[in-house]
């Protein structure tokens, strides 16, 4: 498959301590472990955020990290994300990017929630242990320390809830979800705070891998909409 990496890559330039956990961008460790596939990476300050409608065309699944500049990213560019989805690309959309443009647009939701950054363990729970995302994991697996998110997260129902944390102050968080727009699909996936090495855990890479190969997936046939041809003559006024 076709993967593009979409990083802001701002936090790696302006912060010692993130550059120092991922001093080639986040976007380059996660595309590091997807190599079994043809991966490029894009971000915010590119042409386009790296996102042309060449790029789109050809991506078959997107990953997406961003954190503090999701306002930088263009409409026109979130929206041209979201028809890609419709089209049957696979999105998928990692810890604070619940707050990026494109999946705010696929949700139609606030997409909020809460948060604390108190470097706590964090427990997750594989509460679908037959779905693919969840191959190869066990009961549950644990990170020694992330960023807090907790419910209520003001998402829509989710097609599928594949695990959920736990977290050391008490919180709970749906972390793996997934839903379905149009022809594509859409993996949402919570750790992974700039600070923490959490892209260079086994079990995490483990579940974007398994992700990525989900929502790019084969697909039904493409439908299309508004005015259509019969596909048999029709005879007559049957209103008469």
């Amino acid at each position: 498959m076709n993967v593009t990496v979409w990083n802001e890559y701002r936090h790696e330039k302006e912060s010692d301590a993130v550059a120092g956990v991922y001093p080639e961008g986040i976007h380059a460790q996660i595309a590091g472990f997807l190599n079994e596939h043809d991966v490029t990476t894009a971000t915010l300050d590119e042409d386009q955020h790296g996102l042309s409608d060449e790029v789109l065309e050809e991506t078959d699944v997107l990953v997406w990290w961003g954190h503090k500049a999701h306002d930088e990213v263009s409409d026109e560019i979130a929206e041209k994300v979201c028809r890609r989805v419709w089209e049957g690309m696979g999105l998928v959309v990692l810890h604070s990017a619940h707050f990026s443009k494109p999946f705010k647009l696929l949700m139609g939701t606030s997409c909020d929630l809460k948060w604390r950054e108190a470097n706590e363990k964090e427990r997750l729970w594989v509460v679908d242990p037959s779905h693919p995302i969840a191959a190869g994991l066990g009961e549950y697996f644990e990170l020694p320390e992330e960023e807090m998110y907790g419910e209520h997260f003001d998402i829509p129902m989710p097609d599928e809830l594949i695990m959920l944390s736990w977290f050391e102050g008490g919180e709970v968080f749906r972390s793996a979800c997934t839903f379905k727009r149009g022809n594509g699909k859409i993996f949402y996936f919570r750790p992974g705070h700039e600070t923490h090495p959490t892209y260079y855990d086994e079990n995490v890479q483990k579940v974007i891998r398994n992700g990525v190969n989900w929502v790019g997936s084969p697909k039904g046939v493409r439908h299309y909409y508004g005015n259509y041809e019969p596909l048999e003559e029709i005879k007559g006024n049957h209103n008469d």
